[in-house]
């Protein structure tokens, strides 16, 4: 089984104050970004990790996009829930990307497959400072499992020796929306 990508898209956007991944960058909403640097992947399946009511639009049951529904907002439950489906699977290796992160480099996912090898995990950095998407090993859907509260797996990362950090020009791997000022100045700067 290759490895599988999840979408992360069950956060409450408190920050943002309205509906965050329905907002339009480029004409299409925040979160198609995310799932189309997913299915850019090599993956086989994409699952899309949501809160109910979350608009998922042309993908939802697209091969290979599928959503999971949770109730919780909390990061870690995401994660978890993503792992879970990953381990279900048989999956050789997990790809996280965050839904409210729309500059993803389509390449960057093939990159990490390459430079992943028998680490732990592979993630990219852009002038020192981690990105996304993360892509874990088999090994690590255990421990990810184990994950509570708001925290995600960054803590995970920083404790290992074993995590290949690719280190990437691009500054799309670090930019995320937040609050509304975020999206505009994606909207001013074409990444």
């Amino acid at each position: 089984m290759s490895a599988v990508a999840a979408v992360l898209a069950a956060g409450s956007a408190s920050r943002f104050g309205a509906n965050k991944l329905g907002a339009l960058l480029d004409g299409r909403p925040l979160l198609f970004h995310a799932i189309e640097a997913a299915r850019a992947a090599p993956v086989s399946q994409v699952i899309v990790v949501a809160r109910e009511g979350i608009d998922t639009g042309q993908w939802n049951g697209v091969p290979p996009v599928s959503v999971l529904t949770i109730e919780s907002s909390a990061l870690s439950q995401s994660l978890k829930v993503a792992a879970s489906r990953a381990r279900s699977l048989g999956a050789s290796g997990l790809y996280v990307f965050l839904g409210d992160m729309p500059r993803i480099p389509h390449e960057l996912a093939h990159k990490l497959a390459h430079e992943i090898g028998d680490n732990w995990a592979a993630a990219p950095r852009h002038h020192g400072r981690p990105g996304h998407p993360v892509l874990f090993s088999a090994a690590a859907l255990p421990r990810i499992e184990g994950l509570s509260g708001d925290a995600g797996a960054g803590k995970l990362l920083r404790e290992r020796s074993d995590v290949a950090w690719l280190d990437w020009p691009d500054p799309g791997v670090t930019l995320d929306v937040d609050r509304p000022a975020d999206l505009e100045r994606l909207r001013d700067t074409r990444g």
